[in-house]
């Protein structure tokens, strides 16, 4: 009887506790659900979309491959409008500048690499179009507008890539200085198997040889 009587005690307190908190407890649950289904939509949403971005980034190369500039615009396209979000869309972008460039579409190209730049996902890929941009911009002799996508800071593997092609606007300026000074920061930072490095070392030669030797 003694056991009975304690389990209604029990079974009263638990009522009165639910009466008081249920609601509570019950809202917390259904959040706690709630966020953790939205979780698992959005890890599937993102997902789908990475996987039809791939297929769509397939294409683009194939149409590369087939040299046929109306499916790249349209793939391209098809990334940059469905799947801004994706790093294959920056892909495409690079992809398709460099294609244009090729093609001697100075315009196109641009505007390719500017919407990395401004759009894109992945500082890789935005220091990347960076650097090609600023190699057109030189080619049209607008060397301020080149070194200002130079400035600010780009990751560490491509610091080197910076450099020359900072050296190579100021070749360009007949700054010969400043170009030694370029070059032989390029020199410093690229990695000892770099194939740009022997490029690097003969543009320094043709200038006159490194900072140091200059000095001398």
């Amino acid at each position: 009887m003694a056991y009975d009587l304690e389990e209604q005690e029990q079974l009263a307190t638990l009522k009165a506790t639910w009466k008081q908190y249920g609601n509570l407890i019950t809202w917390v649950l259904i959040i706690a659900l709630a966020a953790y289904a939205g979780w698992v939509q959005w890890n599937n949403y993102q997902t789908n979309q990475a996987g039809q971005a791939s297929q769509l980034y397939e294409e683009l190369q194939k149409s590369v491959t087939a040299k046929d500039a109306a499916k790249i615009q349209r793939a391209v396209g098809d990334l940059k409008e469905k799947f801004p979000a994706t790093s294959y869309a920056s892909m495409a972008a690079l992809v398709s500048a460099k294609t244009s460039f090729d093609a001697n579409d100075l315009k196109s190209a641009k505007s390719q690499l500017q919407w990395v730049i401004d759009s894109g996902k992945g500082d890789e890929y935005k220091a990347l179009a960076k650097i090609r941009l600023a190699g057109i911009l030189l080619d049209e002799k607008l060397f301020d507008e080149a070194l200002k996508q130079l400035s600010g800071e780009f990751p560490a593997e491509l610091q080197a890539d910076v450099a020359d092609r900072k050296g190579d606007i100021f070749v360009a300026q007949a700054k010969l200085d400043d170009a030694r000074k370029s070059y032989q920061v390029a020199l410093d930072k690229a990695m000892e198997k770099n194939s740009v490095k022997q490029l690097i070392q003969i543009k320094l030669d043709a200038i006159g040889g490194s900072v140091e030797s200059v000095s001398k």
